[in-house]
């Protein structure tokens, strides 16, 4: 593998149909395309080179014309709570970052959709460094690729990477043609091979490609709310204005119907004085009452300039209590890896400059050697 710039089809960017077009263009079958998912994504191989149940002159042709070139690793953090936080080199000046979880009964991989956020959202530290560019489809599937291996996957052992999430920088559904091919990837039986309820999209509230998500592929949905009301949704998410709360919620709730889904869960980010009090909640539940709906309040997670601060547990205990009352089911999601800025809100692996980036406190030159 390698990060230069080449003219080598990244194979980890092509679906099953675009693969099997691919491999057609150099006289092959259909079935090679399976073949070689399953040795990049069952095995983990990152090398045409060793596939070798695939005939000697199409693994040349392939060597020729395709690669497996996953995004760079520049700096690898480590929690105490067992949080692992890679900032990734999209290019010579641009940086991202990705983040997985590990718990009991699953691992949870984070993963970015764009280099920082078109969205402005004030309560995200991503969002405050504005938009670079998008992530193709083959750095958003390398990431998941990339932290398999780091973490130690083995062909035919446990799976690591239970779940994988569309919630690092960037907003999803604003790269819908890169990230919807890797939503496909990350499900196909030949892929990743993990189940619809496994793979979550988290937005902001685009609603005409939420639409549209509806007619191109079945993940489980998450909106980030973070408000009952129009007027302080706008300030906080500023997307309100153009997509009011009406307007989205009919698009979630046309999603579920269309997909067959179980619920949307709305994220709801706890901050202090702004949108905790239990007149808050109360207005929450009842928009949300009777609808196929979850909501997973997430406390606050402070960052550099920031002016918000996290609600107090037990401002966030009778939050959910309220809605709970009034019929919605409502969870407290547990801080993780805080400590090395991986928490929910936090990633920002911003540029500085054509040569620098910024992680937390510490700037990392980022130029070709």
């Amino acid at each position: 593998m390698t990060s230069s710039a080449t003219s080598r089809t990244n194979l980890l960017g092509l679906p099953r149909p675009e693969l099997e077009t691919f491999v057609a263009e150099l006289g092959s079958k259909p079935f090679r395309a399976r073949q070689v998912m399953n040795w990049i994504y069952k095995r983990g191989e990152g090398s045409v080179v060793n596939m070798t149940d695939l005939a000697k002159d199409f693994r040349a042709q392939l060597t020729e014309r395709a690669e497996i070139r996953t995004p760079e690793i520049v700096t690898v953090q480590r929690s105490a709570d067992g949080t692992s936080k890679w900032m990734l080199r999209a290019d010579s000046s641009q940086a991202f970052e990705m983040v997985f979880i590990p718990e009991k009964e699953r691992g949870t991989l984070c993963i970015s959709s764009q280099v920082g956020c078109v969205l402005d959202c004030s309560f995200c530290s991503t969002a405050q460094q504005g938009f670079n560019r998008n992530l193709t489809t083959a750095e958003i599937v390398g990431q998941v690729w990339l932290a398999k291996k780091e973490l130690g996957f083995e062909a035919g052992g446990d799976r690591i990477v239970t779940n994988v999430v569309l919630m690092g920088m960037g907003e999803p559904l604003a790269n819908f043609r890169n990230v919807v091919p890797a939503v496909r990837i990350l499900m196909d039986d030949f892929g990743f091979d993990l189940s619809r309820r496994r793979v979550t999209l988290s937005t902001s509230g685009l609603v005409p490609q939420i639409y549209k998500l509806a007619t191109e592929t079945n993940v489980a949905l998450a909106v980030s709310l973070h408000a009952p009301d129009d007027e302080l949704r706008s300030e906080l998410v500023p997307i309100n204005r153009k997509h009011p709360i009406a307007e989205l919620l009919e698009a979630c709730w046309h999603y579920i119907d269309e997909q067959n889904g179980r619920s949307v869960t709305f994220e709801y980010v706890m901050l202090e004085g702004v949108n905790d009090s239990p007149a808050q909640a109360r207005a929450l539940g009842s928009l949300l009452k009777g609808h196929p709906a979850k909501v997973n309040l997430i406390p606050f997670n402070p960052f550099p300039g920031t002016r918000y601060k996290r609600s107090p547990l037990p401002v966030i205990q009778k939050f959910r209590d309220e809605l709970i009352r009034r019929g919605v089911l409502a969870t407290i999601r547990r801080t993780r890896g805080d400590d090395i800025d991986a928490a929910c809100g936090q990633l920002a692996g911003r540029v500085i400059d054509r040569t620098t980036v910024r992680l937390g406190n510490k700037v990392f030159g980022l130029a070709q050697q």
